[in-house]
C-alpha cells in the first residue's frame, strides 16, 4: 500500500508542475532583437538553427529570448510581425 500511495504523489506532483508551466508561459512574451549571441531561447526566423544558444550575433532581429509580457519594447525588442518587417527588409 507504502509504494501505491508514493506514485500517487509523485504523480500528482507531475501534473502540478504540467498546470503551472503553462501559467508562467503565459507572462511572458517572445522578444525578438535582444538576445546577445549564444543566448537566444529557440529557433531563428531565417530557419538556419532550431536550438537555443546558436545566436552568433548579439541583438539579431531573427533570434528571439522570451521576456515577461509588456517589457519588450522597453528592452528596445521588436514583436515578431516588427522582427519579421525588418528581417525582410534587410534580406
Amino acid at each position: 500500500m507504502s509504494n501505491k500511495l508514493l506514485a500517487s504523489a509523485a504523480l500528482a506532483a507531475v501534473i502540478a508542475a504540467g498546470v503551472s508551466a503553462p501559467a508562467q508561459a503565459a507572462s511572458k512574451e517572445k522578444c525578438y532583437g535582444i538576445a546577445a549571441a549564444g543566448q537566444n531561447d529557440c529557433a531563428n526566423l531565417a530557419g538556419t538553427h532550431s536550438c537555443a544558444g546558436q545566436s552568433t550575433l548579439d541583438n539579431d532581429k531573427g533570434e528571439w529570448k522570451l521576456v515577461e509580457k509588456g517589457t519588450c519594447s522597453t528592452l528596445g525588442g521588436l514583436s515578431k510581425s516588427e522582427a519579421k518587417a525588418a528581417y525582410k527588409a534587410n534580406s
